[in-house]
């Protein structure tokens, strides 16, 4: 099925926002090997149509989970690139005080309830949001992103069926960037499709081509409209891809010749660009332009980042109890 095209302000935001998410990734990495980010790192570098569809089909009040390759959901929601790169480098003025690191942007004034550093740790999560909708009344959604891998873990089948039994406003969104860590998917999972398990649980279950950005747009904001109108959950799969490794310095040597080249083929940001110089909407020097903006947000960004503080070691005993 085709997508259907967003208007040209959406499209022009959607281009913004996979660009800036392509060059933080690139910028993350760098400062990776040179040992300025602590801990570890997963990049999602080919995946930002799943970040960016995502976000624009979501409105303000839903609330987001999402796995620890989150930097590119992060920034789709809304977060700032001098928030998010703080973060990375454990600075004070990151989205959580320099606490939390790559593995858990969270920002709840832009609906994210946080990356989870345990697979699948961010699905009950968000049926626990989304059963806090139901029961106020409350038109949102909650949304939540995870690997392929994650379907395979207990709390995946738990909460799709408490999900549909109680017939909650939560869309469960696979991000099958073929891999999970080391894995190909097909050798620990026996199904083509991570979508048909949602037949288990009796909700529709919807396959997108996770490269384009309005096939994402699309089929979010429909699950999300049925699910504000009260018919229950939606299991969508993205089909998509990582460039990069799993994480740090992963090579994925484990991945068969001419298979990277395929997907690269098929870019999100070159899908997107393609479709919108062909209606007349973009041009080349244009597209240079918005490639530039995001160099320099981002290198503005890690400037910001490098010369900000560490949290004083007061912090330590902060933000642990609600007051």
């Amino acid at each position: 099925m085709t997508a259907a095209q967003l208007p040209l302000a959406a499209r022009q935001k959607a281009l913004r926002s996979m660009l800036e998410i392509r060059i933080a990734e690139d910028r993350i990495q760098e400062m990776f090997m040179a040992n300025l980010v602590r801990g570890t790192a997963h990049l999602c570098i080919g995946q930002e149509a799943c970040s960016t569809g995502m976000a624009a089909a979501l409105r303000p009040g839903d609330t987001v989970t999402c796995t620890y390759r989150g930097h590119g959901h992060a920034l789709a929601l809304g977060m700032g690139l001098r928030d998010l790169m703080s973060e990375m480098l454990g600075k004070a003025a990151g989205c959580c005080k320099g606490k939390g690191g790559s593995m858990h942007m969270t920002d709840a004034s832009i609906g994210l309830l946080g990356a989870n550093a345990i697979v699948g740790a961010q699905i009950p999560i968000a049926v626990g949001a989304a059963l806090t909708a139901q029961v106020k009344g409350l038109p949102y959604i909650a949304l939540t992103l995870f690997g392929e891998g994650a379907t395979n873990i207990g709390a995946f089948h738990e909460s799709l069926n408490m999900a549909a039994v109680m017939k909650l406003p939560v869309l469960f969104c696979c991000e099958n960037n073929v891999y999970g860590e080391y894995s190909v998917w097909s050798k620990t999972t026996p199904l083509q499709d991570i979508a048909e398990r949602a037949h288990s649980y009796n909700m529709p279950g919807i396959i997108v081509d996770g490269q384009d950005a309005e096939a994402v747009h699309d089929a979010v904001a429909a699950a999300a409209a049925r699910a504000r109108a009260g018919e229950g959950p939606t299991l969508i799969e993205f089909k998509t891809y990582r460039y990069k490794g799993h994480s740090r310095n992963d090579t994925a040597p484990y991945r068969p010749a001419g298979e990277l080249d395929r997907w690269l083929a098929r870019d999100p940001i070159q899908i997107l660009k393609a479709r919108m110089i062909a209606d007349g909407q973009l041009d080349e020097a244009e597209f240079e332009e918005l490639q530039h903006a995001a160099q320099v947000a981002v290198a503005d960004a890690v400037d910001f980042a490098m010369a900000a503080p560490f949290p004083s070691l007061d912090e330590l005993t902060r933000d642990i109890l609600v007051d």
